[in-house]
């Protein structure tokens, strides 16, 4: 069984470029060493209880270099998400024991009184002159006597993802996970040392770590960090640095997609596009424009279940599941009917044949939450693994995703629950109760909606409520509502838990008021008849005009 280990280890001696970032370049040996440097100091500096380290950083040299100086000792990376805030982000940390923090001083006034659990003089500031001292009296290590016998199965990556009670869920990702998603890639994708891989999504995601670097290094390519993703300098990065692949989540290829075009967009070296949720609609533009192949497919960072796309496969669909993955009722365990349209392919059955798309074959390669014994329950149950994510399929089979539990959102790819942005506008003077909910985005994936209830007598100022929300430390980049709507009445259960699913129904076309952003940034402004019209002819010329009734 490979472990990440043993893959860069094979690489010790390698000049070829292994690792490039800007100007820089470091050989596959350079990246040995570097990493080995940082091995030598986990295990000086290593503390009694669960061997892991917080990674605060953007995609820099040095996220790489502890990715392998943890494979070397033993230990295991925490990816922290720097689009986090306040409580939620000390709460990550701590939950899952870091003993030390790698960060830069970009991130440092984030951390700066949290009680993350983790003394300021264990924190290790990348971008600091004390830092190079402290890795310079460790780089005479040797590496036999800092690679350690490792477990294969033990936990490698802490990568977070959220549930539907609002607390986030680490994922446990052991070394041997990590490499066979590396070495299944290379054969699939065909990846040589003679690639470079071109690694723009953020690190702490597992997108960029088992379809970009992963890859990487079991191919022997060299990867080619970006700090940050920008549509704008995609292209002349890809001639840059000469990439020939590049793996993605969520929305960067309708980004890219929206700069200007250039009439030698498709002379570049790229070869083959490679993610999850991409908006259906781009896929072809995308390999068109710049000359490439792009292979979209249906996966989760859990590792549970997987679809993938297929030639001459509906528009709109995830593509054909393997055997076993099926669409079950998550209340009888029974598969779901299959979806019925309309003559405009309006789903007509969406109550019955919506449900969990679930693999019941086995629970993949889920290897588990770290310290959550509900959620494991949650996700697998009688050898199926449950997905949380709602879909549903047609008579030949082909799956379509629904959306995800109506207690969490996906927005640009990130993950997050409903529940701490509720708690964050609740703490406006006026919000009695708050209702945040997915409603569908014309690209892909989610908006932000929330329903408001406010105290009587108080009436909705949309310029003080953004200036409320700028004001809010702890609300996550992703976090802020698209739509507000302001009712006098929310849904309840007998139980008086608020139906969101009557909400997600509505959407912005409800009889109550609704405020919204046009684009992003811009300040609220009321939500007019002539922009819900606006809004549905731009999910019809996207072709997703199921995702309205997909409720």
């Amino acid at each position: 069984m490979t472990t990440v280990s043993a893959l860069l280890r094979a690489r010790a001696g390698d000049t070829h470029p292994g690792l490039v970032f800007e100007d820089d370049a470091w050989t596959y040996d350079g990246v040995v060493a570097e990493s080995a440097a940082r091995a030598a100091y986990l295990l000086d500096n290593r503390a009694p209880g669960a061997f892991h380290v917080g990674v605060l950083l953007d995609n820099v040299p040095d996220f790489a270099f502890w990715l392998g100086a943890a494979a070397f000792a033993g230990a295991a990376v925490v990816g922290i998400n720097p689009t986090r805030r306040g409580d939620e982000l000390a709460r990550d940390i701590g939950h899952s024991e870091c003993q030390l923090i790698v960060t830069e001083r970009s991130y440092e006034p984030m951390l700066e009184g949290l009680d993350t659990g983790v003394a300021r003089e264990r924190m290790l500031v990348v971008d600091s002159p004390e830092y190079c001292a402290t890795l310079d009296a460790f780089r005479t290590a040797r590496l036999d006597d800092v690679v350690q016998d490792v477990n294969p199965r033990d936990p490698y990556l802490l990568l977070f993802t959220s549930g539907t009670s609002g607390a986030p869920k680490a994922v446990l990702n052991s070394q041997a996970k990590t490499a066979f998603a590396g070495q299944r890639l290379t054969e699939l994708q065909r990846l040589s040392p003679d690639d470079v891989i071109y690694l723009a999504m953020p690190m702490f995601h597992s997108n960029a770590l088992f379809a970009g670097w992963s890859p990487a290094l079991a191919a022997g390519a060299t990867a080619a960090l970006r700090r940050r993703f920008s549509a704008s300098g995609f292209i002349d990065d890809v001639r840059k640095f000469g990439v020939t692949y590049f793996n993605y989540v969520g929305k960067p290829l309708s980004y890219i997609l929206a700069t200007p075009e250039r009439p030698d967009d498709a002379d570049n070296t790229l070869r083959v596009v490679f993610g999850n949720e991409g908006a259906d609609h781009d896929l072809d533009r995308f390999a068109a424009r710049f000359g490439c192949q792009v292979i979209d497919a249906y996966g989760s960072t859990e590792g549970g279940a997987m679809v993938m796309r297929s030639p001459n496969m509906p528009a709109g669909s995830l593509g054909m599941a393997p055997e076993g993955t099926l669409v079950l009722n998550a209340e009888t365990g029974e598969e779901c009917p299959r979806a019925r349209f309309g003559a405009e392919g309006r789903l007509l059955n969406a109550d019955e044949a919506i449900g969990e798309l679930v693999n019941t074959s086995n629970v993949g390669s889920f290897e588990g939450y770290w310290k959550n014994d509900e959620a494991n329950a949650q996700r697998v149950r009688d050898g199926s693994y449950w997905t949380g994510d709602l879909a549903y399929r047609d008579e030949k089979g082909y799956v379509y995703f629904a959306g995800r539990d109506f207690e969490w959102l996906r927005v640009d790819g990130e993950n997050f629950a409903a529940a701490p942005v509720e708690r964050i506008l609740s703490r406006h003077r006026d919000v009695t109760l708050a209702a945040v909910y997915a409603v569908p985005d014309a690209e892909v994936g989610d908006q932000v909606m929330a329903a408001l209830l406010l105290r009587p007598g108080a009436d909705f100022d949309p310029a003080e409520f953004d200036g409320f929300l700028a004001a809010q430390p702890d609300l996550g980049t992703k976090w802020s509502p698209r739509f507000v709507r302001v009712t006098g009445e929310l849904p309840v259960t007998p139980s008086n838990k608020v139906l969101k699913r009557p909400l997600r129904r509505e959407r912005w076309e409800c009889a109550d008021p609704v405020w919204w952003r046009p684009q992003k940034g811009a300040l609220y402004r009321s939500l007019e008849p002539a922009d819900i019209e606006q809004l549905r002819k731009e999910f019809e010329a996207r072709g997703r005009t199921a995702a309205l009734d997909a409720v």
